[in-house]
């Protein structure tokens, strides 16, 4: 028969003013009840070792249970700043973010238009002839460097630049406008660095105001507070000026602004950086790895001390040349090598009655590597990448790695997935009704029926393929599962590279055609 644990849980006891209260108000009982519970007087009568607030390993381990928002706001700030400085300094917590926004974005995200022509009484050729229009015209206006408002980037530039801005800040906005280029409008992408949205005069948030996102009794946004410039920064001859955008437009319905972020809690109105989680641990790693360098070059530029004994010092010198001396050898404070222009083997003069102290850094550390892969493990788990992944460095078998990269490779698609859904569709719609609304396509119905416009704006997001390890046992796989019904040509090529099966077969038609005139294939 198996042992019953007993726990020995200190039960609350009513005294008199207990009953009293009970009686008179049963609600302030409750609240005099979970007080007691509070302030950790009494074990928690529930049965979860967890909840316990007098267990020795969590007795003291009470953090605050609050509105997501008031969880974050406050600290968004310092995790912006230790985050972005992470990324700049820390080659891990850089290597990390470059290695998301590489695998995610790579070299963007195409957009193949994917009408439904039935729904939109299309045939299949009128179907295919406005795909083939819509997709060339927008791949002009993606490829320009016009349709940024800073005109430095093209719209796969500003797709790579959201999302590590996301990563990093935890958030960014993209102003959906249009400007002119040489005599005509153009639709224009204006991105907002997450800092810039905030209170005016940095006000304190209200219940319909939370940093710098005015919004509805729903929680949805109404309004946007931008800053002109970073809020912490003074610049010469410029004030700080806030500007009140609305979220869709009043007569039009259109969206006029993008909020990049990724919600982890219901009610969230702003994003918190990729590395908030990671931030100590990363930092820690970081003053570690720079001690135990700093060591070991101290190691390798070990001086020689010379020490001069104090009765020889007096019959050597006079008081001119003891004050010389003085003065010249006080000048060291204590680098090995002694200064920049130093190499290793420095001979070192110490003053009279100055001894060194025998050091022994024992460096390289043997310890040192093992170490820091433990941290990295926990690191790359948090970032949703794996070891091998997180430090591009794989040692294992072909089934290691390839199990490690497809790992990864699921995070990344889900971000993928959700950088084409809530950046990249709504700039196209916006696009493709900017184009519409100017006579340049025809899509009928487009602003007479919602279902119609959503029917005119499907589309697909084609991005970079994850490669391939050991090539010929890929491409035997993906032809096994052609074969088998369980996939299509479509997919699989993809999967390879990206690239979009219909593109190739009209480019491997056209070769074939071309090969066959000029006699070097039969047809």
């Amino acid at each position: 028969m198996a042992m019953k644990e007993v726990s020995a849980k200190k039960k609350i006891t009513k005294n008199i003013p207990d009953k009293i209260v009970e009686f008179f108000s049963p609600t302030s009982a409750v609240k005099r009840y979970k007080a007691r519970l509070s302030l950790g007087m009494y074990e928690r009568i529930g049965g979860y070792n967890g909840a316990s607030r007098t267990r020795a390993a969590i007795g003291g381990y009470n953090p605050v249970d609050g509105d997501v928002n008031d969880d974050t706001i406050l600290d968004l700030p310092i995790l912006r700043s230790r985050a972005r400085d992470l990324v700049r300094n820390t080659p891990i917590a850089g290597g990390a973010i470059n290695t998301m926004v590489t695998y995610v974005v790579g070299t963007g995200l195409t957009m193949r238009s994917a009408i439904d022509g039935a729904k939109l009484g299309l045939s299949g050729a009128e179907a295919g002839a406005w795909q083939d229009d819509v997709n060339s015209r927008f791949q002009a206006w993606a490829e320009s460097t016009d349709c940024d408002a800073t005109r430095s980037q093209n719209f796969y530039g500003i797709m790579a630049l959201a999302f590590r801005s996301m990563l990093e800040s935890g958030d960014v906005f993209a102003l959906l406008t249009q400007s002119d280029r040489s005599g005509r409008l153009v639709p224009v992408i204006q991105l907002i660095e997450a800092d810039r949205i905030c209170n005016e005069n940095l006000t304190q948030d209200t219940a319909e105001l939370v940093a710098g996102i005015e919004m509805d009794s729903l929680g949805a946004p109404k309004t946007y507070h931008i800053c002109n410039q970073h809020p912490t920064s003074w610049k010469t001859g410029q004030t700080r000026q806030w500007t009140k955008v609305a979220a869709f437009g009043a007569e039009t319905g259109r969206r006029n602004v993008i909020h990049l972020l990724e919600k982890r809690r219901p009610g969230q109105v702003r994003g918190v950086p990729n590395l908030a989680p990671v931030i100590e641990p990363l930092k820690q790693l970081a003053r570690y790895t720079e001690a135990e360098l700093q060591a070991a070059v101290v190691s390798g530029a070990f001086a020689i001390f010379m020490k001069m004994d104090p009765s020889a010092f007096d019959s050597l010198f006079d008081d001119d040349g003891k004050k010389s001396y003085f003065d010249e050898n006080s000048k060291w404070d204590g680098r090995i090598p002694p200064s920049t222009m130093d190499g290793p083997g420095k001979v070192v003069n110490l003053l009279p009655g100055e001894d060194p102290i025998e050091s022994n850094p024992g460096r390289p550390n043997s310890e040192f590597d093992p170490f820091v892969q433990a941290i990295l493990r926990q690191i790359g788990v948090e970032l949703g990448l794996p070891f091998e992944v997180l430090i591009k460095h794989f040692t294992s078998s072909y089934s290691a790695a390839r199990a490690a990269l497809l790992d990864a490779w699921r995070v990344f698609m889900v971000r993928r997935e959700m950088l084409a859904m809530y950046f990249c569709q709504p700039i196209y719609e916006d696009w493709l009704s900017r184009e519409i609304a100017a006579g340049n396509i025809a899509a009928g119905g487009f602003f007479e029926d919602s279902m119609i416009r959503h029917y005119w704006c499907q589309a697909d997001w084609i991005g970079d393929g994850p490669g391939s390890i050991d090539p010929s046992k890929e491409a035997d796989a993906a032809q096994k599962r052609i074969d088998m019904g369980i996939s299509t040509i479509a997919a699989e090529s993809i999967l390879h590279d990206g690239g979009d099966w219909w593109v190739k077969h009209k480019q491997r038609t056209n070769e074939h055609r071309m090969r066959v005139g000029a006699g070097l294939e039969k047809n």
